[in-house]
């Protein structure tokens, strides 16, 4: 098997992630959607609310995965949900997701509400 670059490994896990989110039941709005130097992997709905979602792809179980969205990445995500929803003129409630993609079988762990938005 070939060895993927960093990059590449995260592309894919990201597509994975979508591919996931899809067979869950939610709609894909935006991949990749930027903000000035902030950008939301992907942002999806459930119907009901606004799903932010931050994708990390690792090659092993990470054990602690709160340890993987710091204090300036939760910033950053929390402002750019609110300055998608205010751009679009979208009137639902926001919550911030983490999904992490682990290994070559490129297994999911689907975290709901990782980010409170009074954290």
């Amino acid at each position: 098997m070939f060895m993927a670059g960093h990059n590449d490994f995260g592309r894919l896990g990201e597509e994975k992630a979508v591919a996931y989110l899809k067979a869950q039941g939610y709609s894909i709005l935006e991949k990749n959607w930027c903000l000035g130097h902030k950008e939301i992997d992907i942002i999806c709905t459930d119907g009901k609310v606004i799903v932010i979602v931050e994708v990390k792809t690792r090659t092993e179980v990470v054990e602690y995965p709160e340890e993987l969205i710091d204090y300036k990445k939760r910033r950053n995500l929390l402002s750019a949900g609110a300055a998608y929803i205010q751009k679009k003129g979208i009137k639902k409630e926001l919550r911030f997701d983490l999904v992490i993609v682990v290994g070559e079988q490129m297994d999911i762990q689907h975290i709901q509400e990782a980010i409170q938005v009074f954290d």
